[in-house]
């Protein structure tokens, strides 16, 4: 006799406790800091309206990384994720010379 919905439970059970995990691992997440090496290396202040004018002449003011390509956080979220920085979580209002502007 067949059991499917103890194994629906099981499943769900597994993809729910890989779903906590990869939340949890972004909670416990390292916040980069501006003197890490590859930060300082691409000009990272976590407050764009600090970035050196004169050092990024590139740099406009509503460029910050909660709209930057590889930001993998929300829009709206205070930090989040960044492709560049592995392991560790940007803010969300900061800016480095990769900026990229997201797609729409």
């Amino acid at each position: 006799m067949s059991h499917p919905s103890r194994r629906t439970f099981v499943i769900s059970v597994v993809a729910g406790s890989a779903g906590l995990g990869a939340s949890h691992a972004w909670a416990q997440a390292a916040t980069l800091t501006e003197t890490d090496p590859q930060a300082a290396a691409l000009g990272y202040k976590a407050d764009s309206t600090k970035v050196d004018k004169a050092k990024y002449p590139q740099h406009q003011p509503t460029q910050m990384c909660n709209n930057c390509q590889l930001f993998q956080g929300k829009a709206a979220d205070a930090t989040g994720p960044c492709q560049l920085y592995a392991g560790k979580i940007v803010a969300g209002k900061g800016w480095c010379s990769a900026w990229v502007k997201k797609a729409a």
